[in-house]
């Protein structure tokens, strides 16, 4: 039990299938109800696609967890509803620190720019934002979320999913179109499909202990290497809502895991670390020991996989959560235009090439920031403690440093659902990268640019646009036209456009760039909102 939360509980009930005796068919069934769950649940939502999610708890996670989140997934949570909330209770920061031994060896800002709505990051514990996004979903009716509900079988069948489901009442049988696996790094649903799990398993265990303690500190993220209070391992810090203090603290392969999460072992540790005699309390710990793993596809038939379930990485640098909730932005849109027969399912697949390619990223940037952390030779550490003396003066040294390199949103340079340049753009957002927000005026009203996209395809035009949408098929494109639907009040939205009159972009349902023209064309943009369908 913790001192700063109270778990609600929330109340299992017998399904229509367990009351009518009979076998039911859904267009979607989540797995899972945890962050990545519960954000697909909500994005469906939004997109009009109905869905059930099951879930074997009764309540919000245990332990603060994932308490990290960039702007990217606030900007993808802000449009599911709960991005607000999270801003207003979570710890915004966006300085950073790295020290050595007992020196500063430099300090990084995570967003210079002024003028977004969203901060660069928040520390948030993780049960919050299941708590926001439960009640959200309270609000939905297309999501029906039910408690106490495993999954013990699945079956592919000839275009839908048979599921067996254990619940306190019993055992019963469920049928989905499409399922929607987010259970976790552990996932039965992966083992039922029998999918590939393969990738790097690291010695190193660190000791993650939550204390609440009334500190002056400001709210940065601090990351030591070879401390005085912890020699020749590593320390993070950083600050949570409630007078929590998230510190991890390196261990060692060797540890004894058992003994290093008993208070008489943290309590010295963390007593070393303040250097002084201020009081604090015990909240929460766990010793882990972790990992970079993918799946060998994200689509299993009709089972799609999102969140740890897909893809595993080591927790410096913020990549879990956030990457998973990317996951299901990326997906849900693609999946509605399929189940509405307005795409075929090579837009589902695309969905393996876009999510497989930032997952292997994110990997890819962990593994790095582990090997940096946890040096595996002695030619290693003396090279990364070079670096970090040299970081200090030597501005080229700091680039060098890997504390984590904390999450951002992965381009999809190179999808099939780009529509490359037809000329050069000096500046601007490129295809298959996330939309820029920035400040606007609507209808005489201060707003955000992003919260005017989000829902369906949108054109954005710098100059007078002859058409109100642009349309492939059914699926049309609304028009926002600068200067009549928005007023770029103060110049933010052309400069980071690099836009000149005239220029227009299609930006897909997850906010990315399809594409971008120096002109307004309307064959071309109905084109490449075609080839953004996989049309």
């Amino acid at each position: 039990m913790l001192k700063t939360y109270t778990h609600p509980r929330f109340s299992y009930k017998q399904s229509p299938e367990q009351k009518a005796g009979e076998i039911l068919r859904h267009k979607l069934v989540i797995i899972g109800a945890g962050p990545v769950g519960l954000a697909a649940a909500l994005d469906a939502a939004n997109q009009g696609l109905p869905c059930v999610i099951l879930d074997d708890n009764d309540t919000v996670s245990m332990g603060s967890r994932a308490v990290c989140y960039a702007k990217r997934t606030l900007e993808v949570l802000d449009r599911l509803g709960v991005g607000e909330r999270m801003a207003a209770k979570g710890v915004n920061w966006k300085l950073g620190k790295v020290f050595f031994k007992d020196a500063l060896s430099y300090q990084f800002d995570l967003l210079p720019e002024a003028d977004n709505k969203m901060p660069a990051m928040i520390n948030l514990q993780q049960y919050y934002l299941e708590e926001y996004m439960v009640e959200a979903i309270s609000r939905k009716q297309q999501v029906d979320l039910r408690w106490k509900h495993k999954i013990t079988a699945l079956e592919q069948k000839d275009g839908y999913v048979a599921l067996t489901v254990e619940t306190p009442d019993g055992v019963f049988t469920m049928e989905a179109d499409w399922v929607l696996a987010c259970d976790g790094a552990n996932s039965s649903v992966r083992n039922m499909v029998g999918a590939q799990w393969a990738g790097q398993a690291f010695q190193d265990r660190f000791l993650i202990a939550d204390v609440i303690m009334s500190a002056e500190y400001p709210p940065e993220r601090w990351f030591w290497f070879d401390p005085p209070f912890h020699p020749n391992q590593s320390v993070l810090l950083h600050r949570q809502p409630d007078d929590v203090w998230r510190i991890d603290f390196q261990l060692g392969w060797d540890c004894d895991a058992a003994e290093e999460k008993k208070p008489e072992s943290i309590i010295p540790r963390v007593r070393a670390m303040l250097g002084d005699d201020r009081p604090f309390e015990l909240e929460w710990a766990s010793v882990y020991q972790f990992a970079c793993r993918r799946i060998d596809n994200f689509r299993y038939g009709r089972v799609i996989f999102a969140g740890d379930s897909a893809h595993q990485v080591s927790p410096f640098g913020a990549r879990g959560a956030n990457s998973g909730v990317q996951d299901t932005d990326n997906l849900m849109w693609k999946l509605k235009l399929v189940v509405d027969g307005d795409a075929s399912e090579a837009l589902i697949d695309s969905y393996h090439e876009e999510r497989a390619f930032a997952a292997d990223d994110n990997i890819l940037n962990s593994t790095r920031s582990t090997d940096f952390i946890t040096p595996k030779t002695p030619s290693s550490r003396l090279y990364r403690d070079a670096v970090l003396r040299l970081a200090h003066e030597c501005p080229f040294a700091r680039r060098l440093v890997n504390s984590g390199r904390l999450s951002m949103p992965t381009p999809y340079a190179n999808s099939s659902l780009n529509t490359p340049d037809e000329e050069p753009f000096p500046g601007g957002v490129a295809p298959g990268t996330n939309a820029a927000d920035a400040p606007v005026r609507v209808h005489d009203q201060d707003a955000w640019f992003l919260n005017q996209t989000g829902r369906g395809f949108t054109v954005l035009s710098f100059g007078p646009v002859p058409a109100e949408y642009v349309a492939f098929g059914r699926v049309q494109a609304k028009v926002l036209e600068v200067g009549k639907d928005i007023e770029d009040v103060s110049g933010h939205l052309a400069i980071r456009y690099g836009a000149d009159p005239g220029t227009t972009y299609l930006i897909r349902p997850d906010q990315y760039i399809a594409a971008r023209w120096k002109r307004f064309d309307k064959a071309k943009i109905s084109r490449a909102l075609a080839r953004a369908m996989a049309s």
